[in-house]
């Protein structure tokens, strides 16, 4: 089973600079864990700040030599200056499309990278399939709860079986109200792992 683990600092108590400290230390666990992907989501911080997290992520890969690929959430040019593995986006017509990062890259002199895409639909995973990404995160497969106490419905695991034979042989991560428990359940309907943000965070 793959695994994707999805960054959020909001999930640490204290000021910023501790829920930094306490994030990194989290994905050193995940580097160690030998986890396939991270995707750096933490939109709010000021580029300077969100590159200097992803060095010392890349930093840590390095030296552990983990298989981990760092990906950059929407954020294609702080993942060239900062020499990070790829980039992760959404659906959202504003953004570049997978064709476009990948001239940037080849621009730049630079490797080709990992792009993985969020999808909601099957429309979104069709569109996703045909431009080739290296992987689509699917979401939301199970019930979710929001901040604000009401529950996202899940799109449930026939949606998920119906996206990943949509997406083949593009793999695909599950997200969204995945547990330990259930996890099992996305597999048998075709995903090759799991993306998740409390999933992999231990608090």
């Amino acid at each position: 089973m793959l695994r994707y683990a999805i960054t959020s600092r909001a999930l640490y108590p204290g000021s910023e600079q501790e829920k930094q400290a306490a994030l990194l230390r989290e994905a050193s666990r995940w580097i160690a864990d030998g986890i396939d992907f991270i995707q750096l989501r933490e939109k709010d911080l000021p580029a300077a700040t969100l590159a200097n997290l992803a060095r010392n992520l890349l930093e840590n890969i390095a030296l552990t030599a983990s298989p981990t690929r760092l990906l950059i959430n929407s954020r294609p040019d702080i993942a060239l200056a900062t020499g990070a593995h790829g980039v992760h986006l959404t659906a959202s017509p504003d953004e570049l499309s997978p064709a476009q990062i990948r001239d940037l890259f080849h621009s730049a002199g630079r490797p080709k990278p990992l792009i993985t895409l969020s999808c909601h639909s099957l429309a979104e995973v069709q569109r996703a399939r045909r431009e080739q990404v290296d992987a689509i995160v699917f979401a939301p497969v199970f019930e979710k709860p929001l901040a604000d106490g009401q529950k996202l419905p899940g799109q449930g695991l026939d949606q998920l079986r119906a996206a990943c034979i949509a997406a083949a042989p593009i793999p695909i991560f599950a997200l969204g109200g995945v547990t330990i428990e259930n996890a099992s359940e996305c597999l048998e309907a075709g995903a090759a792992g799991v993306a998740g943000i409390r999933l992999f965070h231990r608090s």
